[in-house]
């Protein structure tokens, strides 16, 4: 069994130590360093990825720091629509479940918990296919439906008020006064210029989480969850949905076999010098020796694929979670493509991760001239690989910071938001 891992992350976006005080900073990191603990009490009492990483966020949700459910930043019209999600790289019929423009659900994780769950386990139709315990076999369901289920189920549901905080208020007012701010359809609030409101003992200047919150888990039967929660963009227009909701945008989990033959040969071929090597040496003696080319005769093919099969098999696995610039991650499918980078290349996910959120990856390519103006193409990913039988921490991100936590392999926590210590 492996040994169960966590990474846990409170938003990305413009933070820098010109408007994170040190102050503000402990703050952060003493929440995030509570869920730490949480999370690892829970899973040393042998909790699932499932229950631990969904718990977590459900800690998030009710803090006002985070921008999700308590913490959340108001649409255009000064509302509140929330939105979550949960995926487990095995266990469950849908695998992943995402809601959208809730409005009276405390937790909206939880009610995305419960859509996943209700549809059923593996080789199991659960409260039946057709209905999912109400939820049918949808994966994303939002506004009344997915409130009247939630409510049906026993989840605790609030009136709207709930969700009201002074500092999302001002920040939303900062945000519709004269356009200060940058454009709030293109970026994300707070990230202006505009001169400050002043409100609650906040001036105005110091760092407010703009992003999604998320937690993924390894449990130790080897199951991977991501769990995500989110208020949106700051003035957003009502109905929009972010990436937080959709499938393999913000989040992503799967599993996979592969044999410890075809892992290793793919891993080499893909080494750029390798990889042209061979497949020079491929042509070249395909053009002197037929039975060095490209293809086997179908006596050798069918005596290759039996000795594939007799090869042992390892579980190879990934989970993610994004924040940032939602709009930004929907058109790269961001988690999904890191996903399918580690898996049909044979990089690890932490290349993978790289690739699409590093800098100077896909994410900030995707931004064009927009990059470092509008908020565009910002971003980060959370991850956990799961390669013969052991969990690897990965992030990476393009921008000022990332709030995270999690317990190095050394076994001691960490906290950070920058690449370096604060």
């Amino acid at each position: 069994m492996p040994q169960p891992r966590f990474i846990i992350h409170g938003g990305a976006g413009n933070i820098s130590r010109k408007n994170l005080s040190p102050d503000s900073y402990l703050l952060y990191a003493a929440s995030l360093l509570e869920v730490n603990r949480q999370t690892a009490s829970r899973l040393a009492c042998g909790a699932s990825a499932l229950d631990a990483a969904t718990e977590a966020v459900v800690a998030m949700e009710g803090n006002p720091l985070f921008n999700c459910a308590k913490g959340a930043v108001f649409t255009r019209e000064g509302t509140i629509e929330l939105e979550a999600s949960v995926m487990v790289s095995r266990g469950y019929r849908k695998r992943g479940c995402g809601v959208v423009l809730i409005k009276r659900v405390k937790n909206p994780v939880r009610l995305a918990r419960e859509m996943l769950i209700r549809g059923g386990v593996d080789g199991n139709d659960g409260d039946s296919i057709t209905q999912g315990g109400g939820a049918q076999g949808h994966s994303v369901l939002g506004g009344p439906t997915a409130e009247a289920l939630a409510k049906q189920w026993g989840l605790d549901m609030v009136d709207e008020d709930y969700f009201w905080t002074r500092k999302r208020w001002d920040q939303h007012k900062r945000g519709l006064k004269g356009k200060e701010l940058r454009d709030c359809l293109g970026a994300e609030a707070g990230q202006g210029k505009g001169k400050p409101m002043q409100a609650d003992g906040w001036d105005g200047q110091e760092y407010l989480s703009q992003g999604t919150v998320g937690c993924v888990v390894l449990d130790r039967y080897g199951t991977l969850c991501v769990a995500t929660s989110t208020g949106g963009l700051t003035n957003k227009l009502s109905g929009r949905i972010g990436d937080t909701p959709t499938i393999g945008a913000g989040f992503w989990a799967e599993e996979w076999e592969e044999s410890k033959s075809d892992a290793s040969r793919q891993r080499a071929l893909t080494t750029p010098k390798v990889s042209l090597l061979y497949n020079n040496l491929l042509y070249v003696l395909g053009d002197c020796l037929p039975r060095f080319g490209g293809y086997l005769n179908i006596e050798d093919e069918e005596d290759w694929l039996q000795k594939e099969k007799a090869l042992s098999k390892s579980v190879r696995a990934v989970a993610m979670s994004g924040t940032g610039n939602g709009d930004s991650f929907l058109r790269l499918a961001a988690t999904r493509t890191a996903g399918a980078i580690a898996r049909f290349s044979g990089r690890s996910l932490a290349f993978a991760v790289k690739q699409v959120a590093g800098p100077g990856g896909d994410l900030q390519n995707s931004a064009g001239d927009c990059w470092g103006k509008t908020g565009e193409g910002e971003g980060g990913i959370i991850g956990i690989e799961l390669v013969n039988g052991k969990g690897k921490i990965v992030c990476n991100f393009n921008c000022g910071g990332m709030f995270r936590t999690w317990i190095d392999d050394d076994g001691k926590e960490r906290v950070m938001v920058f690449l370096d210590e604060y």
